[in-house]
């Protein structure tokens, strides 16, 4: 198994644990590999979730400019939202599992196909 497959299976995993759902492993796997080597990377594969900056990083480069979402309160109630439900005691939030479940909500599935 190569070591992206190991941190998709670590994805599902916390997909299935922290938020209870079945994830689709398509998608997943497109979000990893659109996430490109940041995957492997300790720091940039992981969100502080309560780092201002940072979620502000993931509202303007992955909705707006990935996802094509327009600018409003809702992006960030949305990232503030799946934060919430992966946990503020887990230190480790994959920055792929949070595009993924960012990507599921506003049901932008098709930008990956």
């Amino acid at each position: 198994m190569s070591k992206r497959d190991e941190l998709i299976v670590k994805y599902a995993e916390d997909i299935k644990n922290k938020f209870g759902e079945t994830p689709n492993m398509d998608l997943l796997t497109k979000v990893a590999i659109g996430l490109g080597p940041a995957i492997y990377n300790l720091d940039a594969s992981k969100v502080s979730g309560s780092d201002e900056k940072e979620l502000e990083t993931v509202k303007n480069n992955f909705l707006i400019k990935k996802l094509g979402l327009s600018d409003g309160p809702a992006l960030m109630d949305a990232i503030n939202s799946v934060i919430s439900k992966y946990g503020s005691s887990e230190k480790n939030k994959h920055r792929a599992v949070i595009y993924y479940m960012l990507t599921k909500h506003f049901g932008k599935e098709a930008v990956y196909n």
